[in-house]
């Protein structure tokens, strides 16, 4: 059978032991349909829910079947970077496994060996102040003209707001604009004053600290990649009432003092153990009165405890060392270091829509990514890593905070 729209109406049974294990697991779907297909051809629709309509053709059956035996939903990734499967829309997909995750949850779990050894793998790459410097350079460094050739021309890594309301105003703005009112959302939870000085943890290539900038602000920003450090030195907007200065520093080492502090999806990297000293070292650094705003992927709380004992996608091959924290985590670690926190907004869908707009510049550049002789699978494995956290917001496992905190004022 072709691998196009007539395979809705097929209802073949799945042929062999391979093609039954996959019928029995699916048949546990409860939201959406599935239409399954065989490298011979053979095909099955699973589900009855039309909610989400998803796809899947199997070009290597019993190699990809060995993956999920082994390492469950980590093993359905791995399959997808090797090729060993394919579908019409990656995103859709992964949403349905999402909205069926209870009912899957067996097939997804990795062997109890497997699980042992990702755990290890997890820890041995944890962020010391030496871990850390490797784990950004691994995902960082990768080189600026790879980023350059998807991202937006501020250089931007981060979630774009489209808008201040929960749905995204798509058609109100373009990704460069929302990526700049995210900026000016971030100074104003500040409510910074021309000539105060900001410390940024984790600048990137400089985006919110060219904003920053032009609004008068002092800024200092700190980085462990060395290509982001290249780019935001070299690309520095002269004229400005404000000046910024970067350094190659670990924020464990920073010891100045400063009227506001920022970090933009930097703490997802810091790492369970370092929670509190972050946050310790983030009051350290505000001066008394001083305000910090934090943008922050978090993790559903009921999700947590799994994904805390079983180390995902995300964690092994994209961002090594690195762990989702919950609103309750991070309201709890910010008053425990001496901070109020002010106000916490919820834009999630925000990160869906900006993953999506990614998505389509990552596939539009695919022939100039492999001139740059980045291989089929590590572009794979950067569509699963897209599509992944995607369908991740969409379904509100994860979401994305804007925390506003305060360190209390001499005698408050």
């Amino acid at each position: 059978m072709a691998w196009d729209s007539s395979m809705e109406h097929a209802t073949t049974a799945l042929p062999g032991l391979v093609g039954r294990y996959y019928a029995r697991v699916l048949r546990r779907l409860e939201h959406g349909t599935l239409d399954l297909e065989l490298a011979d051809g053979s095909s099955q629709r699973f589900g009855q829910d039309g909610s989400l309509q998803a796809d899947l053709r199997l070009r290597r059956p019993a190699r990809l079947l060995r993956r999920l035996l082994v390492h469950g939903a980590l093993g359905l990734a791995e399959g997808y970077i090797a090729g060993d499967w394919e579908t019409r829309n990656l995103t859709t997909l992964l949403r349905l496994l999402n909205a069926n995750e209870t009912a899957l949850e067996r097939a997804a779990r990795p062997g109890l060996l497997a699980r042992a050894a990702l755990r290890l793998r997890h820890y041995l790459r944890r962020n010391t102040p030496s871990g850390s410097r490797r784990n950004i350079a691994a995902h960082y460094d990768l080189g600026n003209a790879f980023y350059r050739l998807w991202l937006d021309p501020s250089m931007t890594y981060s979630s774009a707001l489209f808008g201040d309301a929960e749905k995204p105003a798509t058609d109100r703005f373009t990704l460069a604009q929302a990526q700049q009112h995210k900026y000016r959302r971030m100074l104003d939870l500040l409510d910074a004053r021309p000539g105060e000085r900001v410390l940024e943890i984790g600048c990137g290539w400089g985006g919110f600290a060219r904003a920053a900038a032009e609004r008068g602000l002092n800024v200092t920003g700190l980085t462990l990649s060395r290509e982001q450090l290249d780019w935001a030195r070299a690309n520095r907007v002269a004229a400005t009432p404000g000046s910024v200065e970067y350094a190659f520093r670990d924020y464990r080492e920073e010891t100045g003092r400063y009227d506001h502090v920022v970090s933009i999806e930097m703490f997802e990297a810091v790492g369970e153990a370092w929670w509190p000293a972050y946050f310790h070292n983030l009051c350290r650094c505000l001066k008394p009165g001083g305000r910090a705003a934090l943008q922050v992927i978090t993790i559903d709380e009921e999700a947590f405890p799994r994904y805390r004992q079983n180390p995902d996608f995300i964690q092994l091959y994209i961002f090594p060392g690195g762990m989702l924290p919950t609103t309750t985590h991070l309201s709890g670690l910010a008053r425990e270091a001496g901070l109020r926190v002010r106000r916490m907004d919820h834009f999630g869908l925000h990160y869906a829509e900006t993953l999506r707009l990614w998505q389509e510049r990552f596939n539009a550049c695919r022939s100039a990514l492999r001139d740059l002789g980045f291989d089929e699978p590590f572009l794979r494995m950067w569509r699963y890593y897209l599509s992944y956290c995607e369908a991740g917001f969409r379904a509100g496992r994860i979401n994305l905070v804007q925390l506003a905190l305060e360190r209390p004022g001499i005698g408050a």
